[in-house]
């Protein structure tokens, strides 16, 4: 059974989602709502803050059921599982559901100990590499900040 045909036999046919990136409460907030939507061309992404910022799980729910969601995914942008993962999301989740009958919903787990995260540390790495030697510009998150600079301690000789 290929992934299309499993999908519809776990979650039924015509399903269409919406997926929610949650963050912690990013200021930069929905960079990487767009970044997803361009590489996966998926249609309803929201974007949804723990703390610090709009909008919340429940406002980026309701957001995707308008939308004509009657899936969301709700997935987690952090490195790894802890309190807003086990007990925080998915409260806020089921809250925001109880609004919505029928509508089915996921959370899913946490970027965690992903084999391509090594490929982006690396990526990231040898590009910080780059810039101080004067080959690139400031990527997008040092850009203007001054912090990505080679630093050597003085011995104090």
């Amino acid at each position: 059974m290929n992934q299309k045909n499993l999908r519809e036999a776990t979650i039924g046919e015509g399903q269409k989602d919406g997926v929610i990136i949650v963050d912690h409460g990013s200021r930069r907030k929905e960079r990487i709502v767009g970044m997803f939507k361009s590489k996966t061309g998926h249609p309803i992404v929201e974007p949804a803050h723990m703390e610090l910022a709009e909008p919340s799980i429940k406002d980026a729910f309701n957001s995707c059921v308008q939308q004509g969601a009657n899936c969301v995914i709700i997935s987690p942008f952090f490195l790894f599982p802890g309190r807003h993962w086990h007990q925080d999301i998915p409260s806020l989740a089921d809250a925001a559901a109880q609004e919505h009958p029928g509508v089915t919903y996921l959370v899913t787990a946490p970027l965690g100990l992903h084999e391509l995260l090594v490929d982006v540390m690396k990526d990231r790495i040898d590009y910080c590499l780059s810039h101080v030697a004067g080959e690139v510009e400031e990527c997008a998150v040092c850009a203007g900040t001054g912090r990505c600079k080679l630093k050597v301690q003085d011995s104090g000789h």
